[in-house]
Order: structure tokens, then C-alpha cells, then sequence
């Protein structure tokens, strides 16, 4: 059951919050900061590509890999290609996941590693293998990890994980949990900035975390619901089936970041596709009754033990679409023409970099609070 009365209670959100969640998305910016200056200290602003690499190899585990090579394909856009690679095994435990690198790999390409773990037997054996071909590798993992021995002995270069005291508890953090993503990413971007794949200087990466503090303090557990803009759509989510409609270049991987902690941190189903492919893609969904469940018209229905039904709720996640040309008003016109309510998200104005980041850390903070209120 979604406890709304607990969004509006700061002191029982922090006894909810054990693993730290909220914390963290607070903390977005001074990790980006401290990333920044990671990435500095290891030697990032002094180096001298000899070029841009015919492409970029991303690997790593979980959500935060995959927001990794999401975002970093989207802002180099056609300046290379960015392949993740993707892993393979049994489990998803650090031992059984395996890596390979594509069998076109040489030492015209980039190796980036992206864990927050740096325990996992199949990354070492990717950097030898790199190692070999010549491939150029540069990893980011928390330090004192066994991978940093491979990286450096494959004469690769390694930049610690930006983390925080309470990342060292018994229950791991989450792939997907706020903070994660930008202690991974943050220094791959100075270092693409280098080799001029995209654009991600020190002030741009400043104008980030200030754009993720100011997004912080609109969406802390201080501020009341309705002034709120996570805890609204945390309120506006529960027992929906989220339909996440995305437009812009930033939009897209926000989208599929927020299904992805709506699933990890939530524990809630959602879809998310970007405009205008979700028109017909879900178009099917919002008309017939999956989403709807039972008919609110049957009066006499036995309601003593019946399950909360989903509906579903078109969550609009909007940048600036391209030529000015946008699917929204069609998105509106079809969800309203099924019923179906609308939530809708757009960032301030400011670079790619400054309106994902804004993007993301209201959506993080809106899954964080729809798992809290939820018991999740």
C-alpha cells in the first residue's frame, strides 16, 4: 500500500531510508564535484590524444553501466561510435558475469570500465585481453579494487570511484541508486572531452552539479508534496503502470534510466519509449482494459478483497526536440482520448549535459519516494 502521509514526514523518510537513497540523490552534485576532481588528480585534463579512437567499448555491470553507455552514445552523437558491451553467464554475481571484446577491436579503439564493484574475475581478463590487441583502457572503479592491479599492469589508466561513507554498509547499493551513475560517469565524459568526442569541460561539468544542487533542494524530503515536483509524481505513480513517453536528446536515456529505478528501487513494472514510436507502440495498451483493470462503473463488485487495480499514466519526459517539431501534442491527444491521466517533466533551459542531469535527479528522487512510501 503507498503510504502518502509519509512523503510529508522528513523524519520517517530518513527511518524508511536505509539504505541511504535519499542521501544520495542529494548528494549528486558533490560527487560529481568530487568525480571532477578525481579524474584531475589521475591525469585527465593532461592528456594529449594523438586523435579521436574509431570507437568507444563500454563495459560494466548492472543499470549504472548501462546509463553509462547511454549517455555517453547520445552526447557523442555521430562523432564515434559507443558500443556497450554486453556481458553474458549465469548469474548476475561479479564471478559468473563474462565479458568479450567484438572480434573488429584493436588499438584504434577505446576500453572504458565502468563498476562500482571492481571485484568481477571476467573485467581483468577483458583489460588483458585489451591488453593484447593494443586497445587503449581507462577504468573507473572504487579504489583498491582487484581491478585496478589489471588496469595498471596492462599500463591502462584508472581513476577511483567517487563514493560516500554510507556506500560501505552490508546491503550493497543498487545499480541504479542516485549517485552511482554520476560517480561512474563523470570522469568518462573529462576524459571524452580530451579526445574531443563531446564537450564536458571542468565549467560545464560545474554548471552540473549546481544544476543537480538547485534540483536537490526543489526535491528534498524538507519540501512539502505540493511544492514538490518528485513527491508529486511519486503521488501521481501509485498503483499506475507508468507509460514513459520521451522527446529530445536528453529525454530518451532519462526515460529508460527512470523505468530502470522504477524496477530496482520501486519494485514497479513500467514501459518507456521515445516519441512519436510510443504513439503506436503503446497505443494498443491505453485502449484495451490490462491497464485499466476492473470496470469502476460495477457498483456491486466484491471490493473486501480485491487487489488495487493499475491504470495506466503517461509520464511525458520532454527536452528540446529537434527543428521544433514536437509529438507532444499528439502524445496528449491520445492519452486523453483513453482516459488516461498525464504527468509531464521539462527541464529548465541549459546545455544537453545540464538538462539530463536535471532530468534525472527528479526522476531519481521520484523513484526513491515511490519505494519508500510503498515499503519497497
Amino acid at each position: 500500500m503507498f503510504d502518502e502521509t509519509l512523503l510529508d514526514d522528513p523524519d520517517a523518510l530518513a527511518r524508511a531510508d536505509r539504505r541511504g537513497l535519499l542521501r544520495g540523490a542529494a548528494e549528486a552534485g558533490a560527487r560529481v564535484r568530487t568525480a571532477a576532481r578525481y579524474a584531475t588528480e589521475a591525469g585527465i585534463a593532461e592528456l594529449k590524444p594523438d586523435g579521436r579512437p574509431r570507437a568507444v567499448m563500454i563495459a560494466g555491470p548492472g543499470t549504472a553501466a548501462l546509463g553509462v553507455a547511454e549517455f555517453t552514445g547520445r552526447l557523442a552523437g555521430s562523432a564515434c561510435p559507443v558500443v556497450r558491451l554486453r556481458s553474458t553467464g549465469v548469474a548476475a554475481a561479479s564471478g559468473a558475469l563474462r565479458w568479450e571484446l567484438p572480434g573488429w577491436a584493436g588499438s584504434v579503439d577505446l576500453l572504458l570500465i565502468a563498476t562500482p564493484d571492481g571485484s568481477e574475475p571476467s573485467l581483468a581478463l577483458l583489460v588483458e585481453q585489451a591488453y593484447r590487441r593494443g586497445v587503449t583502457v581507462v577504468a573507473v572503479c572504487p579504489s583498491g579494487a582487484p581491478l585496478t592491479e589489471t588496469v595498471a599492469g596492462a599500463h591502462g589508466l584508472f581513476v577511483p570511484m567517487a563514493t560516500a561513507p554510507y556506500d560501505e554498509q552490508e546491503s550493497p547499493v543498487a545499480a541504479s541508486a542516485p549517485g552511482t551513475l554520476w560517480a561512474l560517469l563523470t570522469p568518462l565524459l573529462a576524459l571524452l572531452d580530451r579526445t574531443g568526442l563531446l564537450s564536458a569541460p571542468p565549467e560545464d561539468l560545474e554548471k552540473v552539479a549546481d544544476r543537480l544542487d538547485r534540483t536537490a533542494e526543489r526535491c528534498g524530503p524538507a519540501i512539502a508534496t505540493y511544492g514538490n515536483p518528485a513527491k508529486t509524481l511519486a503521488s501521481e505513480l501509485a498503483d499506475s503502470l507508468p507509460l514513459i513517453w520521451t522527446e529530445g536528446a536528453a529525454a530518451g536515456p532519462a526515460g529508460r534510466r527512470f523505468a530502470a529505478a522504477l524496477a530496482e528501487l520501486a519494485g514497479r513494472p513500467a514501459l518507456a519509449a521515445d516519441l512519436p514510436e510510443a504513439l503506436p507502440a503503446h497505443g494498443a495498451l491505453l485502449a484495451s482494459d490490462i491497464a485499466a483493470g476492473a470496470d469502476p462503473d460495477d457498483f456491486f463488485r466484491d471490493r473486501v478483497d480485491e487487489a488495487q487495480a493499475l491504470r495506466a499514466r503517461v509520464v511525458l519526459l520532454r527536452d528540446r526536440p529537434t527543428g521544433g517539431i514536437s509529438a507532444a501534442p499528439a502524445a496528449r491527444e491520445l492519452a486523453l482520448s483513453h482516459g488516461t491521466a498525464i504527468s509531464e517533466l521539462e527541464p529548465e533551459e541549459g546545455s544537453d549535459l545540464e538538462t539530463l542531469a536535471e532530468l534525472i535527479a527528479v526522476t531519481d528522487f521520484a523513484a526513491v519516494y515511490l519505494g519508500l512510501a510503498s515499503g519497497t
